[in-house]
């Protein structure tokens, strides 16, 4: 087994689950695939490995690159610590980001509404997009901000009309969104773009974990806490229209490209139409964590 001595002097020849990340070093944007709290960064995948992967990342994760890792994952060398990193969002420049509406038994239920057989989607923008450890900026015309934890779909390639038992396939990981909301703005609008659009509102990652690591999506516990109080905490085995009948029927109204986000709805705990809610405001810190993935953390402020 290929072994290399790291900057801090360890030895690490350790591969577990693929989790890749989309990274900035310094004021240079990279990625590199984690084991615990290490990277082995672009940079020491060619070197470890000998295969020359490309500079992008999305070149590498929809161009076959990762198949050609998997081979020789035995020798990856983690030679760096993630925190020395800032962690961008997954995917740079989706093509589309569509998050459902009351997919959860227990958020309808909460709302008093029967959860809806076809998808209800809202679409936000790729400005709204930031990493793990980003701040999400509260502009000085909301005053009634909400954190919904959701798991995403990344999706692999570009298809409609997709069956769903061939829905599996047409996915190439998960990670975390924070489907982000003013709902002031929402009840104000009668609809969610502007409330649900705004830049930094779809906080993303921490990284992507590829479909085959997780045996099932619809059994992973997700939670929320604002300042270490837990605010959500469920279970995707509450989504009422399932991953594949998720990506079929929006399929058939649109066509899915490859690096699409699929968000798929927030469970109970959200404080939209509760009595005495405490929306979020500028100093709070927001942890969602999905088992199997990881944690995304980010800190309101004011704009």
């Amino acid at each position: 087994m290929h072994k290399r001595v790291c900057r801090a002097g360890h030895i690490h020849t350790q591969v577990i689950a693929i989790k890749i990340a989309r990274l900035k070093d310094g004021d240079r944007e990279t990625y590199g695939i984690i084991h615990n709290d290490m990277m082995a960064t672009k940079e020491e995948i060619t070197y470890s490995t000998g295969i020359p992967i490309p500079n992008i990342m999305r070149d590498f994760l929809f161009d076959g690159w990762l198949d050609e890792i998997r081979k020789e994952k035995a020798r990856l060398v983690y030679g760096h610590k993630l925190s020395e990193f800032e962690l961008l969002p997954p995917i740079p420049d989706p093509p589309k980001i569509l998050c459902l509406a009351f997919n959860y038994i227990d958020h309808a239920k909460e709302q008093n509404l029967t959860p809806p057989r076809d998808p209800a989607l809202v679409i936000k923008p790729r400005t709204a997009l930031v990493g793990s450890g980003s701040s999400i900026r509260r502009p000085d015309f909301v005053s009634q901000l909400d954190y919904e934890v959701e798991l995403a779909l990344i999706i692999s390639k570009t298809a409609r009309d997709i069956a769903p038992e061939d829905a599996t396939d047409a996915i190439f990981g998960y990670t975390i969104l924070n489907d982000v909301s003013a709902r002031d703005i929402q009840h104000a609008d009668k609809q969610f773009t502007r409330g649900k659009g705004c830049d930094t509102f779809a906080p993303c990652g921490p990284w992507i974990v590829t479909r085959d690591e997780i045996a099932d999506p619809h059994n992973l516990r997700l939670t929320t806490r604002v300042n270490g109080n837990l605010r959500q905490d469920s279970n995707t085995s509450l989504m009422f229209l399932k991953i594949p009948d998720i990506i079929s029927k929006i399929s058939r109204c649109m066509t899915l490209e490859r690096g699409d986000i699929i968000s798929t709805g927030t469970p109970a705990g959200v404080m939209l139409n509760k009595p005495n809610a405490e929306f979020l405001k500028p100093g709070d810190e927001i942890e969602m964590e999905i088992e199997q993935i990881g944690v995304l953390r980010n800190t309101i402020r004011d704009m």
